[in-house]
């Protein structure tokens, strides 16, 4: 009986392996260069020429006008998390659509089809910059503000610019609600460059799997990681892997923490508990024990410091709520949307 089961179990691991491994031979056609030239994203995209650090670059963004014959009830910006551009507002933003709201969604410099510059000095002060300016050109001057993971750290640096613009605020699991650099060693670009440079669609896919999902696997989250595998595919996958090292050094280096007692801003957070996602903590500070990335006290903490905020706190959820379980995530948005 025990030999049977170790059979069984072999069996199953191969041919879990085997899945794997030709999940990523299928992708070996897919190819994208550093504008993801050829991967369609959910609605029309724009671009936006900004003049930054003494270049002209192209800022991609998606502009999503409300539902035919739906008065505007307002403007919502979307801000992205650093594994992932816009695409993935997909949605969040048909939800607001429908519901009366012009949706604008943006890609980051350095991200999904905006320019990747050989060489920009990122900052999220920039970032903030090069966004408002974007909304600027387009008319928008308020608006409810949408910031995810690293989009969160984003949003909150431009609440703190541009409080007047800035209706509400709305994380969800950002980073940054903690100090890192108090806990981890600053590390150079090349530290990042050569780390971004082996990545794997295998190990891309470990990851989320581990970091994000509590072990599970689906085909929705598959799809999340095709731009990203095209990319490195591609020919321009060095010129990608640079951008992506280099806007490492904003999250370490910018904390969001000791700003969260001047925004006045009414501030809605929606973490996923079981969130654990710790930047750094692979290069912890000798004799630092902190563990990094605990959501579930991280956003109690936040809340209190927060001036202005709502908590909504959502159990066995983590780093993507609202791709994880939909259903609930969007009950406590639209709960945060409509206050």
């Amino acid at each position: 009986m025990l030999k049977r089961t170790i059979r069984y179990i072999l069996i199953w691991a191969l041919l879990f392996a085997m899945a794997d491994a030709s999940t990523d031979r299928e992708y070996k056609n897919i190819k994208y260069d550093a504008m993801l030239n050829g991967y369609s994203y959910p609605f029309k995209t724009n671009t936006f020429a900004l003049k930054s650090q003494n270049q002209t670059l192209q800022m991609s963004y998606m502009d999503v006008k409300p539902t035919a014959n739906k008065p505007i009830k307002g403007n919502v910006v979307l801000l992205h998390g650093k594994n992932f551009a816009g695409y993935y507002w997909e949605k969040i933003a048909t939800t607001l659509q429908k519901e009366g709201y012009r949706v604008i969604i943006p890609d980051q410099i350095g991200f999904g089809k905006s320019t990747k510059p050989t060489h920009y000095q990122y900052s999220f002060y920039q970032m903030a910059l090069n966004t408002f300016a974007l909304l600027e050109s387009i008319g928008v001057d308020s608006f409810t503000l949408v910031g995810h993971s690293m989009g969160g750290m984003l949003a909150t640096h431009f609440s703190y610019l541009y409080p007047k613009n800035v209706s509400k605020l709305i994380l969800i699991n950002p980073i940054g609600l903690e100090p890192y650099l108090q806990y981890v060693e600053y590390k150079d670009t090349d530290f990042f460059f050569a780390k971004e440079k082996k990545k794997t669609a295998k190990g891309m896919r470990a990851y989320q799997k581990k970091n994000y999902y509590d072990g599970a696997w689906s085909e929705a989250y598959e799809q999340l990681l095709i731009p990203h595998i095209g990319q490195m595919n591609g020919d321009d996958w060095e010129l990608i892997a640079w951008n992506n090292a280099l806007t490492y050094s904003p999250i370490f280096a910018e904390d969001i923490t000791s700003k969260f007692k001047d925004i006045q801003t009414k501030t809605v957070l929606i973490i996923g508990t079981r969130d654990k996602t710790g930047p750094g903590r692979g290069w912890k500070k000798e004799g630092v024990e902190k563990k990094l990335g605990e959501y579930d006290t991280l956003g109690k903490k936040t809340h209190a410091t927060l001036p202005n905020s709502t908590l909504y706190e959502l159990p066995n959820l983590g780093h993507m709520p609202q791709v994880e379980d939909w259903d609930t995530f969007i009950k406590y948005f639209e709960k945060a949307i409509a206050q």
